[in-house]
């Protein structure tokens, strides 16, 4: 047996040998495999813990965490997707040259794409998308020949897109989408003939037009260019896309018509072209798109009607043609799409009767045919809308009674019939509804009583049926609403008192029942939500209750017009968020309470004229500093006025008909005031220049000014015409274009031509659709696009009103100067940029959710302030991240108004259509951009309207800003909406 174990020793040391050398063979060629990973991971900063297992104990790069290999132990692919790694691209990787997947997204990676890459020459999949990557793409990049997937989206790339890009002619996908990529597209593009998806939206500057070599590309599935400055028309060639699904060029400068050939896209299920210029009528030839499901075309230029044969795409869900010219009826063929879900038509010329086959599309959700001018009665049978969540027909020239089938929906959320002629009562079956948490039936010719049954209606957020005819007293069964946040009952006929059970509806924030024929007393408790309280103009009598006191969210109180008696409550000074304060056209006695003084956010105006108020000035009203309008006129107050030496604020003041006496206090704001908000107050004098005028005395100077002004005339006329021939030889100095008119809104240490002066383009920090942000020293100084001359009238009343916003999340507006050539806004101005700036591209950044949160509630404090508490409201019009200013403490600031307006609900006579004409020829002028290219953005701008649901869409878009980091709600649904 030894000499058996001997003899079989060599043979296992052979073995041995053998095997070791074959374990050590592959292992060397791991090693050299490993060898760049670990010395790109030495050069990352903070990696995630996912690359612990990179390390060279670990016996090969195939156990590594994203490392896959083949059966030969060769590295093939590099997924580290969503891991956290801070540092540059690899620029070392030659070594693996089996590597055919590279895959680095989401990543927080900077720099540069290096030029190495070019020898990565076994690369089909190259993922580079959303992290911080900078510079050019470099042109070595296309000598990937081998390439099939290329996805560069959402970093922060520069330049152009490279013409190389035709030599990769196996590719199938191509990702550009967000970020700063210039020039235009190149026709290369296609030499692309394998290409599936091509995204290059969210580059604002790559413009020019699409290249008609885009038609080469037959095997397109979707093509996507929003949010871009592609311009021109659309090449005839896309109707040779025969495989395309998607096709989103939105938000662009698209001009032209829709091509006919587009109808030879067969496969198409969503086309969007909205937000663009584009012109004609919509081609019929869509008739042919049989598995179209999306067409979004609304804020173009398109004339003409709806086509009938639109009716024939059986799968569409969705069509939104809102916000264009497009005149004629609603086809009745509608009524054929059975699987339409939202039919959206809002501001257009529309006409006709609404076509009562759309009781037949059994899958509508959403209903929007708002601003235009639809007449009639509204004949659809509800009862077979059982999906149905909103119906918007507002501001139209609709007849008869709400369709007593309306109730039968069991499904609305939404209903809008405001601005219509609908007459009748209101149905009680309408308050059955229990998902319904809006109803606005503003402006029609509603009368008969507000049904007790309002009560079941306990959803309900939302009530406006003011400027009706409605009568009888506000139903004590109001009070069951514990949900509703706006009651407004104004302009009717209302009856008797305030029912004391409103104090139950514990989420009121906005009550207006103003201008009625109220009686009795104002309860004792009201609900400790309110903000806002408007029951001026009625017959209220009786003290105001000491439980106003309890109020401490309120800060508007509109009592005026009423028949109030007793002393002005001390309590008051308890809602020490009151802006502004009017108990004028009482009968309130006394003195003003000292009070009134401390409160401190009290900065619109107080207005407690034509009272039997009495006594002196409490020394406490100096403290009012904020206070831009005060009116005490028409009262028996006496003394001095020194109290209100120090108003710095002030921009109107009227003491006229008291008993004031003593010397005007010597103040520039004094010495301007007009004589007829002094008048009425003997002892009143100009420090030694005597008493003022009594008021008929003021009478004779007006009569004596008008003698002289007529004399004059010939001389104004001649200066005049000297002034018109000046200006037509005059050079284009905007600062010599006549003198200029300015308001300030607070006192301000600046001139109107230091802010001239200092708008260079040096000094651009932003420009926008509605103009151009200067900053000059601590003001934002925005020189607003020219507009006709018929406009500046409009111009003035606007910004007016909005020099009138007082809130903490508004941008203040410090005041305005326009001459003939030139319209400015001055705002304060703030440091650290807009939301849209920190939060997606890369600033500073707020340090957790607390701020972002703050953020948030911020805005949404600001629209529901210009929605609810602005009489009338005000509309944003272009609610988005660009327009949200951050302060020192990245508190949040609504800026730009330019595109905002003023939503006046009074009619004039009885044209409806007249009336909408104005309303979109505001907003299209208001910022001077050419016909009909309406305010907002998308992503922010609701696609339904161009009014208060427009801001409550932008909003919710807004928010998803700070809460996900991403560039708008685009983002969130990019595999639908993609660019």
């Amino acid at each position: 047996m030894p000499s058996s174990s001997s003899s079989l020793q060599p043979a296992i040391l052979l073995s041995l040998t053998i095997s070791s050398l074959l374990f050590l063979l592959p292992c060397k060629s791991v090693d050299s495999q490993a060898l760049p990973l670990l010395q790109w991971k030495s050069t990352l900063s903070g990696s995630s813990e996912a690359l612990n297992s990179w390390k060279s104990t670990n016996p090969t790069p195939c156990n590594w965490y994203g490392i896959l290999c083949n059966p030969s132990l060769q590295i093939i692919g590099i997924n580290l997707s969503s891991v956290n790694i801070h540092g540059g691209l690899p620029s070392n990787f030659q070594a693996l040259k089996s590597l055919k997947t590279l895959i680095i997204s989401g990543a927080n990676i900077t720099g540069e794409i290096p030029k190495s890459f070019a020898e990565y020459r076994e690369l089909s999949i190259l993922d580079l998308s959303k992290n911080q990557i900078s510079g050019e793409i470099p042109a070595e990049l296309f000598r990937l020949t081998k390439l099939e997937f290329l996805a560069l989206n959402s970093n922060n790339i520069v330049g152009i897109i490279p013409p190389g890009v035709g030599n990769l002619s196996r590719l199938t996908y191509l990702t550009l989408f967000d970020n700063y990529l210039t020039g235009e597209i190149p026709s290369s593009i296609g030499k692309l003939t394998k290409l599936e998806i091509f995204r290059a939206g969210g580059n604002q500057h790559l413009g020019g037009p699409l290249p008609p070599e885009i038609g080469n590309c037959s095997n397109l599935v979707m093509l996507g260019l929003a949010e871009t400055g592609i311009s021109g028309s659309l090449p005839l060639s896309i109707g040779s896309l025969r495989r395309i699904q998607t096709i989103a060029i939105y938000t662009a400068f698209l001009s032209g018509p829709i091509p006919l050939e587009i109808g030879n896209c067969s496969e198409l299920k969503s086309l969007y072209f909205y937000q663009n210029s584009l012109s004609g009528s919509i081609p019929t030839e869509l008739r042919q798109l049989q598995k179209l499901q999306s067409l979004l075309l609304w804020q173009n230029s398109l004339v003409g009607s709806i086509p009938p044969e639109l009716g024939e795409c059986g799968e569409l869900m969705l069509i939104d043609l809102s916000l264009n010219l497009l005149t004629g009826n609603i086809p009745s063929s509608f009524g054929k799409l059975s699987k339409l879900q939202q039919l959206q038509l809002s501001t257009n010329q529309l006409t006709g009767a609404v076509p009562p086959e759309l009781s037949n599309c059994t899958a509508l959700t959403d209903i929007e045919i708002d601003n235009n001018d639809f007449s009639g009665e509204i004949l659809i049978d509800f009862r077979k809308l059982q999906n149905l969540t909103l119906f918007y027909a507002w501001q139209n020239r609709l007849t008869g009674n709400i369709p007593a089938t309306l109730p039968k929906c069991g499904s609305l959320q939404s209903v809008d019939l405001s601005y219509n002629n609908l007459t009748g009562v209101i149905p009680r079956e309408l308050f059955s509804l229990q998902n319904l948490s809006k109803l606005l039936l503003i402006a029609n010719e509603f009368s008969g009583f507000i049904p007790p049954e309002i009560g079941n209606c306990t959803n309900l957020f939302r009530l406006r049926l003011n400027q009706n005819q409605l009568a009888g007293g506000i139903p004590p069964e109001i009070g069951n609403l514990r949900n509703l946040n706006f009651l407004d009952m104004s302009e009717n006929l209302l009856v008797a008192g305030i029912p004391l059970a409103i104090s139950a509806c514990k989420s009121l924030q906005f009550l207006d029942l103003h201008s009625n024929r109220l009686t009795a007393g104002l309860p004792e408790f009201l609900p400790t939500s309110l903000q806002f309280l408007d029951v001026s103009d009625n017959q209220i009598s009786g003290e105001l209750p000491s439980g106003i006191m309890l109020l401490l969210e309120l800060t508007k109180l509109l009592l005026g017009k009423n028949k109030f008696t007793g002393r002005i409550p001390t309590e008051l000074s308890h809602c020490w968020k009151l802006q502004q304060l009017d108990l004028s056209e009482n009968s309130f006695s006394g003195a003003i309470p000292q009070e009134i003084g401390l409160l401190p956010s009290l900065e619109i105006s107080l207005n407690l004229s034509c009272n039997e108020l009495s006594g002196n000035l409490p020394l406490e009203l100096f403290q009012l500093k904020k206070l831009a309008i005060l009116d005490i006129s028409h009262n028996s107050l006496s003394g001095d006025l020194d109290p209100l030496a120090t108003l710095q604020n002030l921009v109107s003041l009227n003491i006229s008909f008291n008993s004031f006496s003593g010397e005007l206090p010597d103040t520039p704001f004094f010495r301007k005031m007009p004589l007829s908000d002094l008048t009425g107050n003997s002892g009143l004098y100009i420090s030694a220049a005597g008493t003022l005028p009594p008021a008929a005395a003021v009478d004779w100077q007006l009569k004596l000014a008008m003698s002289l002004l007529f004399s004059f005339s010939a001389v104004l006329l001649l200066a005049a015409a000297y002034a018109l021939i000046r200006a037509r030889r005059g050079d284009c100095d905007t600062a010599g274009d006549g003198e200029w008119e300015v308001t300030l809104y607070q006192k301000s240490d600046f001139s109107v031509q230091e802010m001239v002066n200092g708008m260079i383009s040096a000094n651009v920090i932003g420009t926008g659709s509605s103009g151009v942000v200067y900053r000059v020293g601590e003001v934002a100084v925005k020189r607003m696009w020219p507009v006709p001359e018929e406009e500046g009238g409009s111009f003035r009343n606007e910004i007016a009103t909005l020099g009138a916003i007082r809130h903490r999340n508004i941008v203040r507006l410090l005041g305005w100067g326009t001459n003939r050539k030139m319209r400015l806004l001055f705002y304060n101005y703030l440091p650290n940029g807009n939301l849209s700036a920190n939060i997606h591209r890369g600033g500073k950044k707020a340090a957790g959710w607390g701020e972002r949160y703050g953020i948030v509630l911020g805005l949404a404090e600001a629209v529901a302030y210009l929605h609810h508490d602005c009489v009338p409201p005000i509309l944003h019009g272009d609610v988005k991240a660009m327009n949200v200013l951050l302060g020192e403490e990245f508190e949040p600031y609504l800026a730009d108004f330019g595109l905002a307006s003023v939503f006046n609900g009074n009619r004039s006579g009885g044209g409806v259509a007249g009336r909408s004409t104005d309303w979109k020829k505001k907003m299209d002028t208001a910022a001077g951009s050419p016909p009909r290219r309406i305010a907002g953005s998308y992503g922010y701008m609701a696609p339904e309207n161009s009014a208060m649901h427009v801001c409550l869409f932008d909003f919710q878009a807004t928010i998803v800003h700070p809460s996900i980091n991403t560039k708008s709600l685009i983002d969130l649904l990019s595999e639908i909406f993609e660019h």
